[in-house]
């Protein structure tokens, strides 16, 4: 199944579940028991809208706690009535999240569970706790299962679709095989780095993709740095393409290019890129004496 599919299925999902929310907000016997169902109806209404794929909408811890604390509030004041809630843990702790989110889902889970255990007769409690527990362990068995795939996901999930933009991973890899291209083919290849605001980084990195030859790639760095890699002929051809390149694209405050015979480490050149005294660097290629 395509994931187009999948994704209009998890939306039409959300939505089901946020009417349902709503419609369990309006028929609610106290004001805090409202309240606490319209923030989960309108947070499950707008993970829906934001569920497709989007560069510029990163999963955020935040929004991945709101659940978390709404359930327990739930659980928490209204045990009678939202029993069966608490088996909803399970599907909250298989979420793609941080170790310490996971384990605060576990103790979240183990205190409503505690609460709603002084309500229940010793053997209905045990089994009920022995039963969360075992799902818990599960969820977050499976939950480590796919950090692997969830880490390539967010690698990819920060950069534009159908856009040649790569993320920093990528340019580490493309290095040593551009420069062995660059030595064997006897062409200037240059490393372009680029440094603005987070305001306009997503614009400027659109920009930079249009200008550059659809055999170039570019690349996201971090949230205000943006790298490609430029072949041209020579030196001479290099400068000039650089220039034209730099006069079409938009805001940028600091720039740093050098030949890919001069990088000795990725991480070296963004360091030199934040501190150099110049705006503008442009490190040449050392002449043969």
């Amino acid at each position: 199944m395509q994931s187009k599919y999948k994704i209009g299925l998890l939306r039409c999902n959300l939505l089901i579940a946020a009417l349902l929310s709503a419609l369990m907000a309006w028929s609610s016997s106290t004001l805090t028991e409202a309240w606490l169902l319209s923030l989960a109806s309108a947070w499950l209404g707008i993970s829906a809208l934001l569920v497709e794929f989007s560069h510029r909408r990163p999963a955020m811890v935040p929004w991945q706690l709101l659940p978390s604390l709404l359930l327990a509030a739930l659980l928490w004041i209204a045990p009678d009535r939202f029993p069966l809630w608490l088996w909803a843990w399970a599907a909250l702790i298989m979420l793609p999240q941080p170790t310490w989110m996971a384990g605060l889902n576990a103790l979240l889970a183990a205190l409503t569970w505690w609460w709603m255990a002084n309500r229940l007769p010793p053997e209905h409690a045990l089994l009920s706790g022995l039963l969360l527990a075992a799902i818990l362990f599960l969820g977050f068995i499976r939950s480590r299962a796919m950090h692997p795939q969830h880490g390539l996901a967010r690698q990819r999930a920060r950069l534009i679709p159908g856009l040649r933009l790569w993320p920093r991973t990528q340019l580490t890899r493309d290095l040593v095989r551009e420069r062995a291209r660059a030595q064997r083919d006897g062409v200037q290849c240059e490393l372009l780095l680029l440094r603005t605001s987070r305001r306009h980084l997503w614009p400027l990195a659109q920009r930079l993709c249009e200008l550059t030859r659809t055999f170039e790639h570019c690349y996201r760095l971090d949230g205000r740095t943006l790298a490609a890699l430029l072949l041209s002929r020579d030196a001479a051809q290099g400068e000039q393409r650089r220039k034209a390149l730099l006069d079409q694209l938009g805001p940028i405050e600091r720039m740093r290019a050098l030949p890919l015979s001069q990088v000795t480490s990725l991480g070296d050149e963004c360091r030199a890129l934040s501190t150099q005294r110049d705006a503008f660097l442009v490190i040449e290629e050392p002449r043969d004496a």
